[in-house]
């Protein structure tokens, strides 16, 4: 089936649906409950890829990547085709020690509705609540900070999906993708994470990101210079 039919398949749109050789997959569902040392395992690793000996540096990286690959693998197959697979945190097998995007494998084949309200539940509240709370065992992250992460990796994710649907003449695709962005960033833990609610956004916090050596500002960062 052509690409265009079913939604980007890479990067951080990518899912995959056989389970891989090797790495260290598990459910997100064993994180969540408190098995914390993949989590540990995935800062050590980000934090050793930045150079950065600033802990809540790299937990809010590694926060931030694993947002945007929730987000995305959501979203996209939602704005193109009106449904998106299961992503319940017992199927979603994770692999902490692979490189960005985060690894993900889904063992299931069931699909929901692509609503904001299912994103919302599947999402923000099946994933992003928990795998907050994850961070917060690791070490003091604001809540402000989590969750302007996740305003930003949800406006990321609709900034490729725009330059998708351009690409392969989807302007249907890119209509749903901008509804329903705004409609889950219309959420009392979503809505004051930056303006406007389109690929425009800006966030109203850092992801803490300029203080990596070498480092700059993203795109979408609240500071004007670093």
């Amino acid at each position: 089936m052509d690409e265009s039919a079913q939604g980007p398949a890479e990067g951080f749109f990518a899912l995959r649906t056989v389970a891989p050789t090797g790495g260290e997959h598990r459910p997100l569902a064993r994180l969540y409950a408190g098995e914390q040392a993949p989590l540990t395992a995935r800062i050590d690793t980000v934090a050793a890829r930045l150079g950065t000996a600033e802990r809540r540096v790299a937990a809010s990286i590694a926060h931030l990547g694993l947002a945007a690959r929730l987000w995305s693998t959501a979203l996209g197959p939602a704005a193109a085709t009106g449904r998106f697979p299961d992503l319940s945190a017992g199927s979603l097998h994770w692999d902490p020690g692979q490189s960005s995007p985060d690894d993900l494998w889904l063992d299931g084949t069931e699909s929901l509705p692509g609503t904001a309200d299912r994103i919302r539940e599947t999402v923000q509240y099946g994933h992003l609540v928990p795998l907050a709370e994850a961070v917060h065992r690791d070490g003091p992250l604001s809540d402000r900070l989590l969750w302007g992460n996740a305003g930003s990796a949800l406006a990321g994710a609709l900034r490729q999906l725009v330059s998708w649907a351009a690409t392969h003449r989807r302007p249907d695709a890119a209509a749903r993708a901008r509804a329903l962005t705004a409609e889950l960033l219309d959420h009392p833990d979503l809505r004051t994470t930056g303006a406007p609610h389109d690929t425009a956004f800006r966030r109203r916090s850092c992801c803490l990101y300029y203080r990596v050596p070498a480092g700059g500002l993203c795109g979408d960062c609240v500071f004007e210079r670093r």
